[in-house]
């Protein structure tokens, strides 16, 4: 079963950085793009940064210049590097994969249980 773990994140002063990680548990034959997507209290979901199979990289205009997103080779890690972090990054933090888990099988997207960031001022 595939799965994706977690951790990082938690408790920081604005103008802090915390860093979060996501790794793939339980195989997958390919990953085609992973990233993190965070919801705050009554707004919408997100994209806070992904990247690709090809090395692409979309960032969330709000996190630009501040926060990087970085991958192992194989791809079944990804972490993000959040500097410069300001109390509007307070959310609950949900790591993103999409990719096969067989050869034949059609593309799937996973979500993490996510992980709170909260940035006191």
């Amino acid at each position: 079963q595939v799965q994706l773990v977690e951790s990082g994140g938690g408790l920081a002063q604005a103008g802090g950085s915390l860093e979060l990680s996501c790794t793939v548990s339980g195989g997958m034959f390919a990953i085609v793009a992973m990233g993190w997507y965070r919801q705050a209290p009554g707004k919408e979901r997100e994209l806070v940064a992904r990247v690709n199979r090809g090395g692409g990289y979309d960032y969330g205009d709000s996190v630009k210049g501040r926060f990087t997103i970085s991958r192992e080779n194989a791809m079944n890690t990804v972490y993000l590097q959040m500097n410069s972090l300001q109390p509007e990054d307070t959310a609950v933090y949900v790591c993103n994969m999409m990719g096969y888990v067989t050869y034949n099988s059609g593309p799937g997207e996973y979500w993490g249980q996510g992980t709170q960031v909260t940035v006191s001022s």
